[in-house]
């Protein structure tokens, strides 16, 4: 059962492939914002992954945070996720990202609990696949 105060901490190392540069969203050496959230995204995922039924996923449905400090290549980013609100269907969570003590972004993140063959069935066929 999900229940609000269900967290979970996910960790990375910044490297080349997790920079704005080399993702596209900006020119510098730092850890691109897309990625910081990705983290944020990751935590909230693992922070209830355990607790579903059987068959089930949860899935990312909105995501609101700040970047308030960057971080260079070597840096060990954490990001911490917390169940805020069930909903039915519907988890929101409260997301921090930091490295050491220094808060990198903060935000708010919605995910949905969805059962993977159903959304999967939901998919388009791929152009020129048989």
């Amino acid at each position: 059962m999900i229940e609000i105060g269900l967290r979970h901490t996910s960790e990375l190392t910044v490297t080349d492939t997790v920079t704005a540069i080399t993702i596209g969203s900006g020119d510098m050496p730092v850890l691109a914002t897309p990625m910081m959230m990705a983290l944020m995204e990751n935590a909230a995922m693992l922070a209830v992954k355990d607790e579903l039924p059987e068959g089930c996923t949860t899935v990312g449905g909105h995501i609101e945070s700040s970047h308030l400090k960057p971080s260079k290549i070597g840096d060990v980013v954490r990001a911490e996720a917390e169940v805020t609100k069930v909903d039915g269907k519907k988890i929101e969570f409260k997301v921090a990202a930091y490295s050491g003590d220094m808060l990198l972004g903060e935000g708010t993140h919605l995910r949905f609990i969805v059962d993977r063959d159903k959304f999967m069935s939901r998919l388009p066929p791929q152009a020129g696949v048989l």
